[in-house]
């Protein structure tokens, strides 16, 4: 089971240099926004699977309530961190921040358009 455990949390290694990378490749702030979003939800996902396994296969008892909070945290994660991260990008463009090139698709200036 420790195996299972190192398998999970070196996925959320690989997870966190690919989304480096990308952050380092992209070419505007909304699509590094993207990246660094992964990272923190794939990355932080792995990880909180692995304690889970800890706690429950590791140690000479298991620890059912350790696991159950490491699982509503994962729950809790996944469901605000890509929120968060389109709230910030929502913003940026409310700011005036625009993508270097022309976007095929604008939601965001037609959620503008509307407003006023």
């Amino acid at each position: 089971m420790i195996y299972a455990i190192y398998v999970l949390i070196g996925i959320s290694v690989l997870f966190a240099l690919a989304g480096v990378v990308g952050m380092l490749r992209m070419p505007d702030s909304f699509c590094r926004m993207q990246s660094s979003t992964n990272i923190s939800t794939f990355g932080v996902l792995g990880v909180i699977l692995g304690g889970i396994l800890y706690v429950l296969f590791v140690f000479e008892t298991p620890d059912i309530a350790m696991a159950v909070k490491l699982a509503v945290l994962g729950v809790f994660y996944i469901i605000t961190n890509p929120i968060s991260g389109h709230a910030i990008a929502k913003a940026a463009y409310r700011r005036g921040l625009r993508p270097e090139k022309e976007m095929t698709c604008d939601k965001y200036g037609e959620d503008l358009e509307n407003a006023d």
